[in-house]
């Protein structure tokens, strides 16, 4: 197994196999979009400051990925629900996506860093 700058890559005895960032980021959002308190992913505009909730099929981009040495970093950005236990949300969304990314990709993550963009009420 080799890691390149594209992905997560395997060879096997069948061919290769090739697990790309943008799949790992959709992972990583799905299982961050359902732990406890967390109401979705957010994407933050630079320019203006401003944060958006992302619809679910644009969850990879409130997730940012990089690979290196067999190790994963990942970075989520996520809107939590308002009078939600922040530290236990986050403690929850950590335990999901780190293990259905380690799942997926046979690789550890070494670094996870989460970003409280915003909270919202929930009907």
């Amino acid at each position: 197994m080799a890691n390149k700058s594209e992905g997560v890559h395997y060879d096997t005895k069948y061919g290769e196999i090739l697990i790309s960032p943008k799949v790992i980021a959709k992972t990583a959002g799905l299982a961050a979009c359902e732990s406890f308190g967390v109401v979705g992913m957010a994407a933050v505009n630079l320019a203006n400051g401003l944060t958006t909730l992302l619809k679910s099929e644009e969850l990879g981009k409130g997730v940012v990925v990089e690979i290196s040495d067999n190790e994963i970093k990942i970075e989520l950005h996520i809107i939590v629900a308002f009078s939600v236990n922040v530290k236990a949300c986050c403690d929850n969304v950590i335990e999901n996506v780190k293990y259905k990314v380690e799942e997926l990709t046979g690789l550890k993550i070494n670094e996870l860093n989460i970003y409280v963009e915003g909270v919202r009420v929930i009907d």
